[in-house]
């Protein structure tokens, strides 16, 4: 499968094609990878208490658990069901609550509802044109007093091509949006992989 090809012909719609041709033993989903994301277990998130968050494209849900572990009422979604399906059906004892949602058009109650936030690499695998519009979703989900973290490509080995499309600073800096204050930019090395440096960033609510 061109996964590049697709991804232009269909910026929001390939990633179920993708997901359901993997289903099929015709395709790989290249970040579909037994562990949570590194940066995100590097990442010194409190214990949860019970607060709510929200996992932005969570795919077969490895971030999701991860966050559930550390004892967050955990809600993930996926604009692919086949993803939702595959994360259910690998994690069937899970808390997390797993929804079939669209990042530009969700829920209204998710509005300013959630204590955390992750957008792990979604945002890098969609065109300029709706970068903008994802960002101030993405944004608009935490509560007053809540965190945003923002994993994401900042350089690949392969420029211009894509997805992932990496995410400029200005981009970045896009997230404090709506009531949010950047807290913290880094730009972590990652060698040997195709992302060859990522940005993760901190966004607090204000109160």
């Amino acid at each position: 499968m061109d996964i590049r090809r697709l991804a232009e012909d269909s910026p929001t719609g390939w990633f179920e094609q993708l997901y359901a041709e993997a289903r099929q033993g015709r395709a790989e989903v290249p970040w579909d990878v037994p562990a949570a994301s590194i940066n995100l277990r590097e990442f010194p998130l409190p214990y949860g208490e019970k607060r709510s968050a929200l996992v932005v494209g969570c795919g077969p849900g490895r971030d999701a658990e991860h966050i559930a572990g550390l004892d967050y009422a955990t809600t993930a979604f996926d604009i692919s069901s086949t993803a939702i399906d595959l994360a259910r059906s690998r994690h069937p004892d899970s808390p997390v609550d797993y929804r079939v949602a669209d990042l530009l058009n969700p829920p209204p109650e998710w509005s300013g509802a959630f204590d955390l936030v992750l957008e792990s690499n979604n945002v890098q695998a969609l065109p300029a044109g709706l970068r903008a519009p994802a960002i101030a979703a993405i944004a608009g989900f935490v509560a007053p007093g809540g965190t945003l973290l923002v994993l994401a490509a900042a350089a690949t080995d392969t420029p211009g091509e894509g997805p992932p499309w990496p995410l400029t600073r200005a981009e970045i800096d896009a997230f404090a949006a709506g009531g949010l204050v950047q807290e913290s930019v880094e730009e972590i090395p990652a060698p040997q992989t195709r992302l060859v440096r990522r940005w993760r960033a901190v966004y607090r609510g204000r109160p």
